[in-house]
């Protein structure tokens, strides 16, 4: 079992840096692969970014190639998104989740992920 506490969120102006934390419980935080999804008003949730247990296979959706980068740190049981030049349509609350996987790379899928956070409002202002 695994709890997920992501931080992080706010309201920004567009062009502005964001970087979300999430947090999760227990001692195997390595064995899982980590996704950021989001989920904007009336819209469903989709895939933003993921990253494999080692972490050193990364997906990331092309909405925000280039401007979003995950990262993972093991030692602190905690998964980032930086969020570079922002865009209003990046508004959305934004969730972390986990997948026990031995993928070599990681699911887009939502379906895939077992675990998930509470989520954090990202507000991005024109």
């Amino acid at each position: 079992q695994v709890q997920l506490v992501e931080s992080g969120g706010g309201l920004v102006q567009a062009g502005a840096s964001l970087r979300l934390s999430c947090a999760a419980s227990g001692r195997t935080f390595w064995s899982y692969a980590m996704g950021w999804f989001r989920q904007a008003p009336g819209k469903e949730r989709e895939f933003v970014s993921a990253i494999s247990r080692s972490g050193g296979n990364t997906i990331t959706a092309d909405s925000v190639k280039g401007r979003f980068t995950i990262s993972r740190d093991d030692a602190k049981n905690t998964v980032y998104l930086q969020m570079n030049s922002l865009k209003p349509e990046d508004t959305a609350v934004y969730y972390c989740a986990a997948e026990f996987s031995l993928r070599a790379v990681p699911s887009s899928r939502t379906t895939d992920y077992e675990f998930w956070g509470q989520g954090t409002q990202v507000t991005v202002s024109s």
